[in-house]
């Protein structure tokens, strides 16, 4: 394995404060997958065995509802890991998992995690750790979806990805405009309206570019009571 996938798994928040030791036995067993973008990483259904940590490249996790409808639950790149804890009731993903852009993955067996866990007990923090994150980015979702408007929930993923923290910026956008509306709970023309209104406050979308004016600015925004936003749009 590189050594900079063995960094980046280090400083993930899946094995951050694993013993050394454990690290070691727990990568030494690793495996490296690659994927093409549009690949199926595993199926909603299927019986899960393992944990994955990116290290390049998107991962998307989605569901199909009963009317066929999609349904993204989260999006992933460098440094993060899913399916933690459902590899380790070695049940069923109730997700399916698909790659975005071409990828790379560290995929580690959830057995052998398990059996390092029964070992050294103090391992499961990390477990614990990755579980709370994931579960403090869906309360986060849920927020989006019940207290801000489409432009502020657009405007919020694009401050995310911001390089900077003051003045006019560029953000690349990380990936097509079809998956940021299911990321961002949005139909493509409701992201599209979205970017529109934010034109208004310093926002311009130049392909998969977008231009802020004010970084400062948009965090304003961001802030405002929705009803607020909703009529400065």
């Amino acid at each position: 394995m590189k050594q900079e996938y063995l960094a980046l798994a280090r400083r993930s928040l899946l094995l951050a404060s694993v013993p050394e030791s454990n690290f070691d036995e727990l990568l030494t067993q690793a495996h490296i997958r690659s994927f093409d973008r549009g690949a199926t990483i595993f199926l909603q259904g299927e019986r899960a065995s393992a944990i994955y940590i990116v290290a390049e490249g998107w991962v998307k996790l989605y569901r199909i509802a009963p009317n066929g409808a999609e349904a993204v639950v989260g999006v992933f790149t460098r440094g993060s890991s899913f399916g933690e804890a459902v590899a380790f009731r070695h049940d069923s993903y109730p997700v399916a998992a698909e790659a975005v852009t071409d990828c790379t993955l560290i995929r580690i067996e959830a057995d052998s995690f398990l059996r390092i866990i029964r070992e050294s007990p103090e391992v499961a923090i990390s477990i614990l750790s990755a579980t709370f994150a994931h579960l403090h980015a869906l309360v986060g979702q849920v927020e989006q979806l019940k207290a801000q408007t489409g432009p502020q929930r657009v405007a919020e993923f694009l401050l995310d990805l911001a390089p900077c923290t003051a003045g006019a910026c560029e953000v690349t956008l990380p990936y097509d405009k079809v998956l940021i509306a299911g990321r961002l709970g949005m139909k493509p023309e409701s992201l599209s309206r979205a970017f529109a209104r934010l034109k208004g406050h310093g926002v311009t979308i130049r392909q998969n570019v977008a231009v802020i004016d004010d970084v400062a600015a948009l965090t304003g925004y961001l802030e405002q009571d929705p009803a607020l936003a909703w009529s400065k749009g």
